[in-house]
């Protein structure tokens, strides 16, 4: 079970992150004040709605009974992360204490954002998956 729900948690993020993030998301979600807030929370909530959907497709096209209060903590969880992570703060951070300051400024940073976003959605599904 676990390698489903990965896969479904994994395509939501790739849904929410880009066809369903909008311009202003992505300009203003890092940006600080309530503006800021207001994108990054509308982002999350984006990456919420669609992994919450896809495992309600999936747990009814499988047949799985995904208890509600666990399938929520772990949405929560995950929308809580990618607002955090996508702060960019965290990552800055992490690629400072790893000395990744030249790959940072060769791009380095957006796949340093991927990882922690999918380090989260394993967590997620290893959760799921242990009930």
């Amino acid at each position: 079970m676990f390698a489903e729900v990965f896969i479904l948690l994994y395509c939501g993020h790739l849904l929410a992150d880009y066809p369903l993030q909008t311009d202003h998301q992505a300009a203003h979600k890092a940006a600080c004040g309530a503006a800021g807030w207001k994108a990054n929370a509308a982002h999350a909530l984006t990456h919420v709605a669609a992994c919450g959907l896809l495992l309600a497709v999936g747990a009814v096209a499988l047949g799985w009974s995904l208890p509600l209060v666990p399938a929520l903590a772990a949405l929560a969880w995950i929308g809580g992360t990618h607002a955090v992570i996508d702060r960019r703060w965290p990552v800055a951070w992490w690629m400072r204490v790893a000395r990744q300051q030249g790959w940072a400024k060769n791009g380095g940073a957006a796949h340093v954002d991927q990882t922690a976003h999918v380090v989260v959605l394993a967590a997620a599904a290893l959760a799921l998956a242990a009930i």
